[in-house]
């Protein structure tokens, strides 16, 4: 049986383990969850780690739970958090419950015998959990002092911190000894921040159950720039593609500092030690290749999205970053046009003006509300140096017409010089 947390450990993502667990994971097939909150209808990359350290369990023979929390999104965690979060409705948490679960069933088996991965969701044994019960079977089973003791509390005491929050970790406890006593789940495994929370239910197993239950977390995981992982001018980059398009997720990680790539490759893929030691020495002698960068956004874009994807990915780079062609442009459907247009100026032309067939210098420096060129005269000086490309066909005749093929009917790319690109939108 292969070594779950020596696995972790030279991938870099294990932080705290609690004393015996290893033993436990090498003594017998384990089973063990990690939770996710359904705050929204989609994970995004900040919930890749434990994603995968869920698919590291499941190689190596363990049985993982993946608990979608139906129950606990409803209370919010304070763990990590400055402010109470907003409550939402039941109706928009079992929504996103059913995206979730879409997307975990991307990366985890269900169909592996003994070891398949089974999705769970806390608000089936909530639901019923009367208060009175709760705070008598559960509530008397964990000190003030002890829930006072947590960083998650204690970190928001001068801010403030809601009767709500502060029994989270009891909330989430009790998961622990549900799936303990009817699932025989002996591990959970979370973020750093999690581990109050997580020792919260092994202390609820032990005290309640009279059982050994095991913890380990991952560290969290932050750019070697200090700035937060995951996000982007645009904010969280989403698993969902109607979210994050797979061009702008492929770009992401293609544009990974050579530190980062170093580690990301380790977190986010299934690629071996060696074949991770070997990608490592062949970027190191050429860097500028990006060869880790590459190989790390085609790995987690395939993965989260798929081939198609990754193709359209990479045509749509080259559009913009590299030697394309005419068909490969048309290739692209009209949204990961959009995507790859999201910085470019775009600029409006009237139909009926268009099919009025004028000249491409006026299409250029008249027609347009916001024109590529400031004048006629230097939209033919541009065109006679050859400099003037449309739908990345050079234009080589300041006499032609602008007859020109329209993007998805209605776009024309419009090259100016090797690097200025402008999106026409013919209305």
């Amino acid at each position: 049986m292969k070594n779950f947390v020596k696995e972790l450990q030279w991938r870099g993502m294990l932080h705290d383990i609690m004393p015996g667990t290893e033993v436990q994971l090498l003594k017998e097939p384990t089973a063990g969850y990690i939770g996710f909150d359904p705050t929204a209808d989609s994970l995004h990359i900040g919930h890749l780690a434990q994603i995968m350290t869920l698919v590291h369990f499941q190689q190596a023979g363990h049985k993982p739970f993946a608990l979608v929390g139906g129950a606990t999104g409803m209370v919010g965690d304070p763990s990590g958090k400055s402010a109470e979060r907003n409550l939402l409705s039941e109706e928009v948490l079992q929504h996103n419950v059913i995206c979730v679960k879409k997307q975990l069933e991307k990366f985890l088996d269900f169909n592996a015998g003994p070891s398949g991965a089974e999705m769970v969701n806390n608000y089936d044994w909530f639901k019923d959990f009367r208060f009175l019960d709760f705070i008598r079977d559960v509530g008397k089973h964990i000190t003030i002092n002890y829930m006072m003791s947590k960083d998650s509390v204690k970190n928001r005491l001068e801010t403030g911190l809601s009767f709500t929050e502060f029994s989270y970790q009891l909330v989430q406890g009790y998961d622990f000894y549900y799936l303990y006593t009817y699932k025989n789940c002996k591990l959970q495994m979370g973020g750093s921040d999690q581990w109050g929370n997580i020792v919260t239910g092994t202390e609820l197993i032990r005290r309640k159950a009279n059982g050994d239950a095991f913890a380990l977390t991952t560290p969290l995981i932050k750019k070697s720039d200090g700035t937060k992982f995951g996000k982007t001018e645009g904010g969280n980059v989403w698993l969902d593609p109607k979210k994050t398009s797979p061009y702008a997720f492929y770009q992401f990680w293609l544009n990974t500092s050579d530190e980062d790539a170093v580690n990301y490759i380790k977190i986010f893929t299934l690629k071996s030690q060696d074949e991770i030691t070997e990608l490592i020495r062949s970027h190191q002698e050429a860097p500028h290749k990006r060869e880790l960068q590459q190989a790390l956004a085609k790995d987690i874009t395939i993965r989260v999205h798929s081939l198609a994807d990754y193709d359209q990915a990479v045509k749509a780079s080259a559009i913009l970053f590299g030697n394309s062609t005419t068909e490969d442009l048309e290739s692209l459907d009209e949204e990961t046009l959009l995507a790859i247009m999201e910085g470019v100026p775009k600029t409006t032309v009237r139909r009926a003006a268009l099919e009025s067939k004028p000249g491409v210098i006026d299409l250029l420096s008249d027609l347009t509300n916001h024109s590529i060129f400031p004048s006629k005269g230097e939209a033919r000086k541009m065109i006679q140096g050859g400099g003037v490309s449309i739908n990345k066909i050079k234009v080589s005749d300041v006499t032609q017409e602008a007859e020109f093929n329209l993007l998805h009917n209605k776009y024309l790319l419009a090259q100016k010089g090797k690097k200025n690109y402008y999106l026409i939108i013919v209305d």
